[in-house]
């Protein structure tokens, strides 16, 4: 089997992420713009560096490759030109990208390859979470899903994409609502939602959105999807003094529990789907390398560019993570 390739292999998630290929056993290859940090991080496998910059080394990097899988933000940068690379090379690529303008720009591309962005903790639980409550239902009146963190220890990766993010933006805040995305420039407020135990009853705030609103509405005829986050996560991602994440266990996990719980409403009924986990950077890496997994083994649903709710079965994949889930 040929080796599928990590493009930022010595990023917080890239490392989650290469080792649940090897835990999987899956042929793996590591890429990345630092020769040092690659040698030093993975020196005991194939590693071939490669620029984003640079064609010629993106299509060596992805030479008899099986998929790529991006791991290296910002993904306003690093996106396209690996799509472009995984095309070349008539390879999937699957990203974890969180940052919605990337996302979207991605979704946009045509593709005779299998591309799958933001197939990680925002965006693709998300996605495959709603897409399960749905059931055989291919739309809702409205998809609510709100993060439960009891913290959020962003990576110098997260910051730099959010300062992208931010800066593409003007400062202003995002929402989807009437079957679009809208820039706005309303003040944040908080709400009470209330979680399953053990979080139960929390301050949050609406409308902290994140990439669910291009994913989810690309393939479900949703008006109105709406994300909320926890007002201690939201406030350790604003503090420029909050540590990146530091391991706990044996997996190299932080100490961070979260729960997704997403709310789905259709005429007037509403259904509900909820995974508990631990780590939102270490539950990506099953989640991107499960796609890939999907894909090379032609366990799909779609074609081109598509998100985890169109691309693969929503509930059997949420079923293999590591993940407390109650389902309808």
């Amino acid at each position: 089997m040929n080796a599928v390739v990590v493009y930022g292999a010595t990023g917080h998630t890239g490392r989650f992420v290469v080792e649940e290929l090897l835990r999987r056993g899956l042929p793996t290859v590591v890429s990345g713009r630092n020769p040092a940090a690659l040698e030093s991080t993975w020196g005991d496998l194939e590693i071939r560096p490669a620029s984003v910059d640079d064609p010629r080394a993106l299509d060596q990097a992805l030479k008899n490759a099986a998929a790529v899988i991006n791991c290296a933000g910002p993904f306003a940068v690093t996106a396209d030109p690996v799509v472009d690379a995984a095309a070349r090379a008539g390879i999937p690529y699957v990203d974890v990208a969180a940052e919605i303008e990337a996302t979207v720009s991605t979704y946009a591309r045509r593709s005779d390859t299998l591309v799958v962005p933001a197939m990680a903790f925002y965006g693709g639980l998300g996605d495959l979470l709603a897409t399960a409550a749905l059931g055989e239902r291919t739309s809702a009146d409205e998809v609510h899903v709100a993060y439960g963190l009891t913290s959020w220890h962003p990576t110098p990766g997260t910051r730099a994409a959010g300062q992208v993010s931010h800066d593409r933006r003007d400062g202003r805040r995002l929402r989807f609502t009437d079957g679009a995305l809208q820039y706005h420039d309303d003040k944040p407020v908080q709400v009470d939602w209330t979680f399953p135990e053990p979080l139960g009853r929390r301050r949050v705030i609406p409308e902290f959105t994140m990439a669910d609103v291009v994913t989810i509405p690309s393939h479900l005829a949703v008006p109105e999807v709406r994300t909320y986050m926890t007002v201690e996560a939201a406030g350790d991602l604003a503090n420029a003094g909050t540590p990146a994440p530091a391991p706990v266990d044996e997996f190299g996990r932080s100490d961070q529990t979260f729960v997704v719980d997403v709310r789905v409403r259709t005429d007037g009924e509403e259904r509900r789907a909820t995974a508990r986990g631990q780590d939102i950077y270490a539950i990506s890496a099953p989640l991107a390398v499960g796609a890939v997994r999907r894909i090379l083994a032609g366990e799909v649903f779609a074609e081109g560019v598509a998100s985890a709710g169109a691309m693969f079965d929503a509930v059997e994949f949420l079923e293999d993570l590591p993940l407390t889930l109650d389902l309808p």
